[in-house]
């Protein structure tokens, strides 16, 4: 007797094995009605798991999600129901972000290019950098400018916000570092001097580990990164090694940096000493961007959707909470762009050897981000196309066209639904990621657009480029 012909009551069944994405086995092989859908798959991994609440869950099969019943999915595409159907189960944000159609708001100030944009952990505040040497902070409210930090003597290159918001960091191209109250829009002491050339990158110590923040880490042109804390107003380590410009700087969520550079090599430091601990190699030319998978969660700290404050004394507390959850039980992984045309996924507390390598792009890879959950990788290259990758495997799944410019930015929706592009087209374009196609397509900057940023609590999209506006845009 053929497993299609078994009556178990309610028609044709299936045998499915149903695993999470990292492959862990939720039980074993069991038979499933053919009509049974991802509403009924739903119900069985919430009984399975034992979940308080209904927890909602998208499924998968062979990289492509199922959005049919079991047995529609088989006759579509010729899959034996003698084999066991395997089918990966992926939980999903339980809020959903508004997608964003519209421009609320063109901001002037700036009297220069906009160089870098970034919304505050909690998604309230709103800061950018511009070649006119300022940095701006932006009342979110009244969607008007709030103050100008002027500080640099060059160009701002990079801001960073602290994870506990109460601290705004920037960077600029001869190498000095301002620290700024966000509240008054005042220079915290006076700048940082140590880098000798312009600064790439900046990272701060994630909150889970230290509270309330102290400890940042820049990157530099001169080829060193340099640890800094913020109450002593100095450099306390330098992390010495790579032997060209480190492009790139992520604080990990288990205390290791991570430097990105020219040098081809990736290099991790312990940050008590600043220890080399292990390199990681394979790239052929220059690495340009660096991700973590945990990087929302890094990002936000104690902060989440809800919008919910919490006292000093627990916020530690609640991003050590936000970060395990995010993790799970895989270890945290990383994955890094190049001018080499390709990306590595890496897994770097496991091995020095990449968990794969990921090709397809025709021209440098500029910007590598994971989705807020995890699960997705997108890629921003030189060849105008946005790559989706698995972020679990690596495995390709998609190439977003549209632009017909260079991609030099992706920022991602909270819910990890939708992905945010900015181009030297002047466009930005949002895209969805289960249906794997463009979702709104927003003109309106009259040049090229370098950077974007979609706040943490889902409500704006900020971009900003060679046409000195800041333009907001929601839904």
């Amino acid at each position: 007797m053929t497993m299609d012909t078994v009556d178990a009551g309610m028609g044709k069944t299936v045998m499915c094995l149903l695993t999470d994405p990292e492959g862990t086995n939720l039980g074993s092989a069991m038979y499933i009605p053919q009509n049974a859908g991802p509403l009924q798959l739903t119900h069985l991994v919430n009984n399975f798991l034992n979940n308080e609440e209904m927890l909602p869950y998208s499924f998968y099969v062979s990289d492509e999600e199922l959005l049919v019943p079991v047995g529609t999915y088989l006759e579509k595409n010729k899959v034996s129901v003698e084999k066991v159907l395997t089918i990966v189960y992926q939980q999903q944000a339980v809020f959903r972000i508004r997608p964003v159609n519209r421009c609320s708001q063109t901001i002037a100030g700036h009297e220069e290019a906009v160089l870098c944009v970034s919304f505050s952990p909690d998604g309230k505040q709103l800061a950018s950098g511009s070649g006119d040497t300022t940095v701006r902070l932006w009342d979110l409210y009244t969607e008007t400018p709030l103050f100008t930090c002027k500080g640099h003597k060059n160009w701002v290159l990079t801001v960073a916000w602290s994870p506990d918001g109460k601290h705004l960091v920037s960077g600029s191209k001869s190498g000095e570092i301002c620290c700024w109250n966000p509240k008054k829009g005042e220079l915290e002491g006076s700048p940082l001097t140590g880098h000798k050339k312009w600064i790439t990158g900046i990272s701060w110590e994630p909150v889970h580990l230290s509270s309330p923040c102290r400890r940042f880490v820049t990157s530099s042109k001169d080829g060193d990164a340099r640890i800094w804390d913020i109450t002593l107003k100095k450099s306390i380590i330098c992390l010495s090694g790579h032997t060209l410009a480190v492009t790139c700087v992520k604080w990990g969520g288990d205390g290791i940096i991570y430097t990105g550079s020219q040098d081809c090599t990736i290099k991790m430091w312990e940050t008590t000493q600043g220890k080399l601990i292990r390199e990681l190699k394979g790239h052929g030319h220059w690495i340009n961007s660096l991700a973590l998978s945990t990087e929302y969660v890094l990002r936000t700290g104690a902060f989440d959707h809800t919008g919910r404050q919490y006292p000093p004394n627990e916020e530690k507390q609640k991003a050590l909470q936000r970060y395990n959850q995010a993790k799970g039980d895989a270890p945290e992984r990383l994955v890094s762009g190049s001018d080499d045309f390709t990306m590595f996924l890496w897994e770097p507390s496991v091995s020095k050897q990449s968990k794969k390598r990921l090709t397809g792009h025709q021209q440098l890879v500029n910007h590598v981000y994971f989705s807020p959950d995890g699960k997705w990788i997108a890629s921003a290259s030189f060849d105008k196309s946005v790559r989706l990758w698995n972020g679990v495997t690596g495995q390709f799944v998609t190439a977003f066209r549209g632009h017909v410019g260079p991609v030099y930015q992706v920022s991602w929706s909270a819910d990890s639904r939708m992905l945010l592009s900015g181009s030297k087209d002047s466009t930005l374009k949002i895209w969805e990621i289960r249906t794997k196609k463009l979702k709104q397509d927003l003109p309106g900057h009259s040049d090229e657009v370098y950077a974007v940023d979609w706040s943490p609590d889902g409500e704006k999209v900020v971009s900003g480029g060679k046409d000195r506006v800041l333009k907001l845009w929601q839904g």
